[in-house]
């Protein structure tokens, strides 16, 4: 029986959506840029990385060539010969540029509402509502209020919050409520607690997450965020892949933030990590205990995270050659009719303007021994993955979405 192992490269967009310009993205193109910044010789690092983007793996595939059919270029570096895989190009239906977005949609839901978000005002978020916060758990008061980078609002305000025991609360253009605490004066229970309180006043205004951001260090040393990140998401409203796979009593491993995007449905293995090579060793122990049937599901936020929102184009480029050079470790360790998915829920071009998500097309990167090569085109919907995975799988399929398998 299959098994199908999917990745999901967070923010390795191929090029603007046809809607981009509605969210200020027209012209953006993670990928692409990146190649091209490459080839110009401006995302060196030294001692890790060096003139065009390698990622000879990914390229054999097809990712060139989705960046081809996505944009009408191939990015440098990389060509339209695809060798050995199945290639396509994926483009959203749903409302917004967040991470449930895309990764409902992937799994078969498209987000049928509108996201809420905090305007971009000091304080942003509704008085009424930190004031409830602040006196169901039994807080000082909060610090921040206000949109912010999250390295940047923990190397402004961590001294004070240890001084306080006042939570650094922040949002950013994502609909997210996030909340900065220290591991160990203010404990991390306590904040996961917090966050869980939080949930319950955000959750009517459609906010997507509430998301934990512990951090450790101190004044003097500096302060860094550790890797007990956790997500409160708000639940599916509608039967997702990773249910129908559970249901068919098939196991479901959710690696990295995969549980927390789908507020734990569908899930029988919850293994967190994080950074993208913890992220892959984790993937690659799953397929080690994997039975027949079962479903593998990664979120490498590290693209995201550490490098798109912080336009680190240097940061990006090695983070993908790094990611690429280990793909042959996953196909060592594949049956013969094991199925395994490159792709993406949104972009994050870090030669953008500003910090955030870019609305883009996605690479569907697919290699399976027994798939024989070839492009499944443009893809009307990112629920086609989620179809095609469960017909791979053999179990019942969903409401949205076309199999291309």
């Amino acid at each position: 029986m299959p098994r199908v192992v999917i990745c999901v490269l967070d923010s390795v967009g191929i090029g603007e959506a046809p809607d981009a310009a509605d969210y200020g993205d027209k012209g953006a193109n993670t990928v692409l840029h990146i190649a091209q910044e490459c080839a110009a010789g401006r995302a060196d690092v030294e001692g890790f990385r060096s003139g065009p983007l390698n990622l000879s793996n990914l390229n054999k595939l097809g990712m060139g060539a989705a960046v081809e059919l996505s944009c009408g270029t191939i990015p440098p570096g990389m060509d339209n010969n695809p060798q050995g895989g199945v290639w396509g190009v994926g483009r959203e239906v749903s409302i917004g540029k967040d991470t449930p977005s895309g990764h409902w949609e992937i799994a078969g839901l498209p987000v049928p509402f509108k996201w809420g978000y905090f305007p971009d005002t000091e304080p942003t978020f509704p008085p009424h509502m930190i004031e409830a916060i602040v006196r169901e758990a039994g807080l000082p008061g909060i610090l921040g209020d206000k949109h912010a980078s999250g390295t940047a609002i923990i190397e402004e305000l961590g001294a004070e919050h240890v001084r306080t025991g006042k939570p650094i609360c922040y949002t950013s253009v994502d609909s997210v409520f996030q909340i900065a605490a220290h591991e160990e004066s203010f404990g991390l229970q306590r904040l996961y607690e917090l966050c869980e309180i939080t949930f319950k006043h955000t959750k009517p205004l459609k906010i997507g997450r509430v998301i934990a951001r512990p951090f450790v260090g101190d004044e003097k040393n500096g302060f860094t965020r550790t890797g007990n990140r956790r997500d409160f998401a708000i639940d599916p409203p509608g039967e997702i892949l990773l249910d129908r796979v559970k249901d068919a009593r098939r196991q479901v491993f959710a690696i990295g933030k995969i549980s927390d995007i789908y507020a734990g449905r569908g899930v029988t293995h919850k293994i967190k990590a994080s950074g993208n090579m913890n992220l892959f060793d984790k993937t690659l122990e799953a397929m080690e205990m994997a039975e027949d049937g079962a479903l593998i599901m990664t979120n490498f936020v590290d693209f995201d995270s550490e490098f798109g929102h912080r336009r680190d184009v240097a940061g990006y480029a090695n983070a993908l050659e790094m990611f690429d050079a280990r793909i042959p470790e996953f196909v060592s360790r594949m049956r013969p009719d094991d199925l395994l998915v490159f792709t993406a829920d949104h972009g994050n071009d870090p030669t953008f303007r500003g910090t955030d998500h870019t609305r883009e097309q996605i690479p569907i990167l697919m290699f399976s021994p027994s798939l024989t090569p070839g492009t499944v085109g443009l893809r009307p919907t990112f629920a086609d993955i989620g179809q095609s995975v469960s017909k791979w799988l053999g179990v019942p399929q969903g409401n949205h979405g076309t199999s291309f398998l």
